[in-house]
């Protein structure tokens, strides 16, 4: 009982140093993204980008929102990864998506 105890700290241990720093960047691009190839193009290119964990385009709203570890790379790095494609990429600070979201609720509540 003692060595499966033991075994079970180690391995809590094991996990909480092995922790990544995953975080969230979201930015638009230029030129506007407008049909799935442009969104294959942008997706196809960032995966090569070390720590990139998921990538979601959002063509409706012309956000592209990247999921990457910190502990293996930088939001600037990411934003210039664009570049190589042929796309200038800007951050979208939080407070704009905050301002969006309450458009898009007041739209709504007067749709109906």
């Amino acid at each position: 009982m003692k060595k499966a105890f033991v075994s079970f700290a180690l391995m809590l241990m094991a996990l909480g140093v092995s922790a990544k720093d995953i975080k969230t960047l979201v930015v638009t691009t230029e030129p506007q993204m407008h049909c799935a190839s442009c969104e294959n193009k942008i997706k196809g290119n960032l995966r090569f980008e070390k720590g990139v964990k998921g990538i979601d385009c959002n063509i409706p709203d012309q956000r592209v929102t990247i999921t990457y570890d910190a502990d293996k790379n930088k939001p600037e790095n990411l934003i210039k990864a664009f570049e190589k494609f042929g796309y200038k990429a800007t951050q979208v600070k939080k407070d704009e998506k905050k301002e969006e979201k309450k458009q898009d609720d007041k739209t709504k509540k007067t749709d109906k």
